[in-house]
């Protein structure tokens, strides 16, 4: 049956029941009285979707809340351990794999190091990625105790540029680690022990970033933002819908010098080849720093933040890391400048591992950069600070991609080939956010 707007019966109901699930996601517990105005739906479609989803074990009561001289309304909200969600970040030192019930509460994780030393393309390996990957799905549903028949999706953050194709789904391009054309989707498939009916959603990383620190970090409450992730390389999303996915910016490719720096796509004069953990520390070197041998690159950043800014009282600071640090700055306010003046966000937050170690100390010389490379009044509007979900940041942001499709098919579970959420699923989310 064809309802006059043309959709059917059954898309009318799923999208009922997705008006329910999101505002019990964002807003809950909730009773159904309060549903109904939230949902814009009647009493009846309301305890009508409720009542289903009691039965299906989605929703659950929660208590109850006193009402004005009648009885007390019995409170809902989603059933955490309904569905299980991963999240993987492919990051620079290391890969990431964390499993969250609904409630996005991590059940378990477990962390792969990549090589600290030797060619990026080595580290990088696609057999050894995948091989990671496959090892760390098993662990934490074995740490976990849950079932892979439980799970509502697979989300990947990856570096580089994601296609899709019909044979192989999402198609990795990766320049600065290797990675040409890899057709990860398929390979996970091939090698990774999960029903068939798990789906994959593999994305850039700073696009998960976004995501995630819109929906419950620093971004939340903005209409506007960019997101940079800041690691060894430099990338960023900006988000001109807070609800919406975001698009991914190969921002550590904008040139900031010709005929500058080689960097490690290849080009020259990019900003990566300045302002990334890996740039930065390989600069430092060559002006005389000297980095902990045999140490990662985290460990090396922390210790020329230590002797740039050194902790103990009356300790001068190493000049050496103080004026590369003071260079890199500069290179990120003028980066941060170019986003300013292209897509006057309301705010820039920064994240990654890197991002966080560098911290507000780091981040102020950068603020005032940015402001003076600016527009002054698009500047005069935005404001910049860090991230607030932490390094986990990725990971969540990526196991958020199942969980949307999730709700935009009205609490079903997957079935063998996933399909992109629907524009409505993003129109209908776009007023939970408040300024």
């Amino acid at each position: 049956m064809h309802a006059r707007s043309g959709r059917t019966v059954r898309d009318l109901r799923r999208e009922n029941r997705t008006a329910v699930l999101r505002r019990l996601y964002f807003d809950g517990p909730m009773s159904r009285l309060a549903l109904g105005p939230a949902t814009g739906l009647s009493s009846g479609s309301v305890s009508n979707v409720v009542a289903e989803l009691v039965a299906e074990g989605l929703v659950e009561e929660a208590g109850s809340v006193d009402s004005a001289g009648g009885r007390p309304r019995t409170l809902v909200r989603i059933t955490p351990g309904s569905g299980f969600m991963i999240g993987v970040d492919i990051g620079e030192t290391r890969i990431r794999i964390e499993l969250f019930d609904l409630a996005l509460t991590e059940l378990a994780r477990t962390e792969r190091p990549l090589a600290s030393s030797g060619p990026r393309t080595a580290r990088y390996d696609v057999d050894l990625v995948v091989a990671h990957l496959r090892e760390g799905v098993a662990e934490v549903l074995r740490t976990a105790e849950v079932p892979a028949e439980r799970l509502l999706g697979v989300g990947v953050g990856v570096p580089g540029i994601v296609a899709r194709t019909p044979e192989d789904g999402a198609v990795v391009h990766g320049q600065t680690v290797g990675w040409n054309a890899v057709p990860l989707e398929r390979l996970l498939r091939e090698h990774v022990e999960l029903p068939a009916s798990v789906p994959y959603w593999i994305d850039n990383g700073a696009k998960t970033l976004g995501q995630a620190e819109m929906w419950f970090g620093a971004g939340r409450g903005a209409r506007s933002a960019v997101v940079v992730l800041f690691g060894s390389g430099v990338g960023a999303c900006v988000v001109t819908d807070p609800m919406g996915p975001g698009r991914a910016l190969e921002w550590g490719h904008l040139t900031v010098r010709v005929r500058g720096r080689r960097c490690r796509c290849g080009s020259q004069g990019c900003l990566e080849a300045y302002a990334g953990a890996e740039a930065l520390l390989e600069r430092w070197r060559e002006a005389g720093g000297r980095p902990p041998e045999g140490a990662d690159e985290e460990t090396d950043l922390t210790a020329m933040l230590t002797a740039a800014y050194p902790a103990e009282a009356g300790t001068p600071p190493d000049a050496t890391a103080l004026a590369v640090l003071e260079e890199t700055a500069e290179y990120l306010g003028a980066g941060f400048a170019d986003l300013i003046n292209l897509f006057q966000p309301e705010r820039i937050l920064v994240g990654g591992w890197a991002g966080l170690q560098l911290g507000t100390r780091f981040l102020e010389t950068v603020t005032g950069y940015a402001r003076e490379y600016a527009l002054r009044y698009p500047a005069s509007r935005t404001g910049i600070g860090l991230g607030t979900l932490g390094p986990e940041a990725v990971t969540v942001g990526a196991a958020l991609l199942p969980l949307v499709d999730f709700f935009a098919q009205g609490g079903r579970r997957p079935e063998a080939e996933p399909t992109p959420p629907s524009p409505a699923w993003q129109t209908a989310l776009r007023d939970r956010v408040s300024p």
